[in-house]
C-alpha cells in the first residue's frame, strides 16, 4: 500500500537527512571555521602582543602543564592528610582547600551520588595533586620578563586567618609574606551553588615596584573516561571572547596546544557529561587563554588564562579577582550564572547540540511539568499530550486521508487486476483515483515525520541534562536516563541470571513493541509480500533497537503509540472505515493462496 510504503520512506529519509546533515555538512563547516580561527590567531599573535599593555617579547604565560608531583602511590585520603587544609561546607559542596599551594583541590557534590542508591558515595569532582587522579584549580602570579620577585607557588604554605570552614556565608582569608616586601592576601568565597570567587591582593612594602601577571588554571591528570557518544562533547571547552565556543576533545588537545590572545569576556574549563569546572576571568578585562596538555610523567590536561600585567608601586596595593565554577551542570544554575552573574554565553556549558532551538524548549516544557506533577516520567507523558495537541490538525488531516485510502481499496485492487503487467499504467490510474477522491498519498508520512525531531530532542534532553539523571518513574524504573533494567530473558528477575546487555529487553520496550504492532494492525497488511514482511517484523526490530535507549524515551514512544491508536481509531470510525485489528492480525497467519507472489 502506498501509505505504508511512504511511512517506511519517511522514517528512513528523515533519519538519513538528520545524520547526514550533521556528519557531512555541519560538522566539517564547524571544524573548518575553528581551524581558520586558530590560523588567524597565530598570524596575528605578534601584532597583538605589540598592542598589549605591559606585553613584551616573549610574552609571560601561566605555568605550563606539568606532571611534577606525580602520584606516589597515595590514596585520595592519604593525599588529603598530607597538607593542612581549610574545610569547605556549603549547601551543595563539601571538601577542602589545601594551604600548601592555596589550591582548590578537594570538591565533592552533596546532591549527587554515584548510583541510584542514596547511600552510595558522593560524586567527587576535584582531587589533590598526589592522589591517583589529580584534578584541581589554582590561582597565582607570574613575573614579568626579567622579574625576580619571590611569588607563591605550589609549595607555598599559606596561613589561614581563621580555622574556617568556607561556607556560602563565611569566606576564607589566606595570607603569605614573601619576606622581600610583597604581602599576598587571598580571599576565597563561595555562593550557595557552585561558584567560587577568588580575590588576590598584593601589598608592596618594599622599595621597588613589582610587575606581576595574574593567572588561573585548571589541571587534570590521567585520561578521563568519556561516554564516547558523538552527540555529546566531553573534554576541554570554553567561550573565548569574540572567538566564540571552543570544544576540544582530549585527543585533539593532545595533538597541540590552542592559544587565544587578548580576548574579553567568556569562560574556559573542562567538562564531563554531567559535571564541569570552569574559570571565569573578569568579564571586562582582556586575557590570554590556552588549552594544552603534556605527556611528561603522565598525561595532563590544562586550561588557563593570563591577565594583563599589574604594577604595584612601593607602598601601594593592587587587587585582582577571578571565579571558578566547580559543580553539576544544572540548567537553572547555569542559566542564572549567565543572566545574573554576567558570565558570557555560559549556557553553552551544556551541550544542547545543533538542534538547540528544539532541545531547549523541550527541556523547559519537561521541567515545567515536573515542577507541576513532581515526576519527570509524568512530565514526559504530559509533554507528549501537548505535542499531540499542537500537531493535531496536521495529524488529523493525515489520518483522514489514510482513511479515505482504505475506502478506495476495492477500486485500487480493480486497477491492479486491469493492468497486472503495466506498472506505469497502474500508477497513472491510481493518481487519477487519488485526485478524484481528494486523497494525498503522502499524508501517511506526516505523523512519523513529526515525531522525528521530537524524538531526537527528547533523547538529547534525557541524555545530557543532569535533571534527568537518576530521575525515577514508578515501579522498577529508578532512572529515566538509563535503559529499562528488566529483561524478558530472565523472566524479569524471576530467574537469578545476569542477562547480557544485548538481551536486556525490558517491560517497557516490550510494551512499546506491542503498541507499535497494534498501531500497524489498524491497517490491513500491504498486498506486496515484501512490504508486508517489513511491517510484520518492524515492531520486533524496534523493540530490540530501543531496549538500550533511556527508559524515558521508550515510555514516550509507548504513550505516543497509544495516543496515536486512539486518534486514528476515532477518525477511521468517523470516516466510515471498519476498524478490525483482530482480523488484520489473524490475516498475518493465514496461508497464502497457491498463486500468491513468492518472496
Amino acid at each position: 500500500m502506498m501509505d505504508n510504503r511512504n511511512t517506511i520512506l519517511a522514517v528512513a529519509l528523515s533519519i538519513m537527512v538528520l545524520i547526514g546533515w550533521q556528519y557531512f555538512f555541519a560538522r566539517p563547516q564547524i571544524e573548518a571555521q575553528r581551524q581558520q580561527q586558530a590560523t588567524q590567531a597565530a598570524l596575528n599573535a605578534d601584532k597583538q602582543a605589540g598592542e598589549t599593555p605591559g606585553a613584551g617579547a616573549p610574552q609571560p604565560g601561566a605555568p605550563a602543564p606539568s606532571a611534577a608531583g606525580a602520584p606516589q602511590g597515595k590514596t585520595r585520603d592519604e593525599a588529603l592528610k598530607a597538607s593542612p587544609r581549610v574545610k569547605i561546607d556549603s549547601p551543595r559542596l563539601d571538601g577542602s582547600i589545601a594551604l600548601v599551594g592555596g589550591r582548590i583541590d578537594d570538591v565533592s557534590l552533596k546532591d549527587y551520588r554515584e548510583t541510584v542508591d542514596p547511600k552510595s558515595p558522593e560524586i567527587v569532582l576535584f582531587a589533590p595533586l598526589d592522589s591517583p587522579q589529580p584534578y584541581y584549580a589554582e590561582f597565582g602570579f607570574v613575573n614579568a620578563q626579567g622579574g625576580t620577585a619571590k611569588l607563591p607557588d605550589g609549595r607555598t604554605e599559606w596561613k589561614a586567618e581563621s580555622a574556617g570552614p568556607l561556607t556560602d556565608k563565611t569566606p576564607v582569608v589566606l595570607t603569605w609574606d614573601n619576606g622581600e616586601g610583597l604581602i599576598f592576601k587571598r580571599t576565597i568565597s563561595l555562593d550557595a551553588n557552585y561558584m567560587f570567587t577568588v580575590k588576590d591582593s598584593v601589598t608592596n612594602a618594599g622599595s621597588a615596584a613589582a610587575t606581576l601577571y595574574p593567572y588561573a588554571l585548571i589541571s587534570r591528570r590521567g585520561e578521563p573516561h568519556v561516554s564516547g557518544y558523538y552527540i555529546l562533547h566531553e573534554g576541554l571547552i570554553g567561550v573565548i571572547g569574540d572567538e566564540g565556543l571552543q570544544e576540544l576533545t582530549y585527543k585533539k588537545v593532545s595533538d597541540g596546544p590552542r592559544s587565544f590572545r587578548q580576548n574579553t569576556g567568556g569562560w574556559l574549563g573542562i567538562t564531563d557529561k554531567y559535571w564541569a569546572s570552569a574559570l571565569v576571568p573578569p568579564q571586562d578585562k582582556p586575557y590570554d587563554a590556552r588549552f594544552a596538555s603534556t605527556t611528561d610523567g603522565g598525561k595532563t590536561y590544562q586550561t588557563d588564562y593570563l591577565l594583563n600585567a599589574m604594577t604595584i608601586a612601593p607602598g601601594a596595593s593592587a587587587e585582582t579577582s577571578g571565579r571558578l565554577f566547580a559543580g553539576a551542570k544544572q540548567v537553572s544554575v547555569i542559566d542564572k550564572y549567565e543572566t545574573e552573574g554576567g558570565v558570557r554565553k555560559f549556557e553553552l556549558m551544556i551541550d544542547w547540540g545543533w538542534f538547540h532551538f528544539i532541545t531547549k524548549p523541550m527541556f523547559y516544557a519537561l521541567d515545567y511539568f515536573f515542577k507541576l506533577l513532581g515526576n519527570f516520567g509524568l512530565a514526559i507523558l504530559a509533554v507528549t499530550v501537548i505535542v499531540k495537541l499542537l500537531f493535531f490538525p496536521l495529524a488529523n488531516k493525515s489520518y483522514v486521508s489514510m482513511s479515505k485510502m482504505k475506502l478506495v481499496q476495492p477500486e485500487m485492487a480493480k486497477i491492479k487486476e486491469r493492468f497486472p503487467d503495466d506498472k506505469v499504467k497502474q500508477q497513472q490510474e491510481l493518481m487519477e483515483l487519488y485526485k478524484k477522491e481528494k486523497i494525498n498519498p503522502l499524508a501517511g508520512c506526516l505523523p512519523i515525520v513529526i515525531q522525528i525531531p521530537v524524538f531526537f530532542s527528547l533523547y538529547k534532553v534525557l541524555f545530557v541534562t543532569i535533571e534527568m539523571r537518576h530521575a525515577p518513574f514508578y515501579g522498577w524504573i529508578r532512572d529515566l536516563a538509563a535503559p529499562d533494567p528488566t529483561s524478558l530473558f530472565n523472566l524479569f528477575g524471576l530467574i537469578p541470571w545476569e542477562v547480557p546487555h544485548f538481551l536486556l529487553i525490558g517491560v517497557w520496550p516490550i510494551l512499546m513493541g506491542i503498541t507499535m504492532f497494534l498501531q500497524m494492525r489498524l491497517n490491513p497488511a500491504p498486498p506486496d509480500p515484501t512490504q508486508a514482511m517489513i511491517f510484520n517484523w518492524m515492531p520486533l526490530f524496534f523493540t530490540f533497537l530501543l531496549a538500550s535507549f533511556p527508559a524515558g524515551l521508550v515510555i514516550y514512544w509507548t504513550w505516543n503509540n497509544l495516543l496515536s491508536i486512539l486518534q486514528q481509531w476515532v477518525i477511521m470510525k468517523r470516516q466510515g472505515v471498519k476498524v478490525d485489528i483482530l482480523g488484520n492480525t489473524l490475516d498475518m497467519f493465514k496461508k497464502k493462496p497457491a498463486d500468491a507472489p513468492k518472496t
